[in-house]
């Protein structure tokens, strides 16, 4: 019997803002891949994330586990991103007074 080496699809997909999402959901690679290093395991996630399957999951992991270096640098512009965004958020919205400016709403 000869064997041939088995090709699979990894269920990651690039959205139309550059976000990796898993399977054909709206999860996001880091959702998953936080979870996993929290030390969640893959039944926890599926169950957590019901949109993604458990064998997406898994796959999703799979690749993460020999590819960190690379999805590591991902998350980490992705968090620089993020963090550029809050800073531009909070520049155009103030935080400071927020509390009291809803409790005169209240009122």
């Amino acid at each position: 019997m000869s064997t041939s080496p088995i090709t699979e699809i990894i269920p990651l997909f690039t959205d139309q803002d550059g976000v990796i999402r898993c399977g054909n959901s709206r999860v996001t690679l880091d959702t998953v891949v936080a979870a996993f290093n929290e030390g969640a395991t893959p039944e926890e996630i599926a169950h957590q994330y019901p949109a993604v399957s458990l064998a997406d999951v898994y796959s999703v992991i799979g690749y993460y586990l020999p590819h960190s270096e690379e999805v590591t640098a991902y998350l980490t512009k992705r968090q620089r991103q993020s963090e550029q965004v809050r800073q531009e958020n909070e520049r155009r919205f103030s935080p400071q007074g927020v509390r009291e400016r809803l409790r005169a709403r209240q009122k």
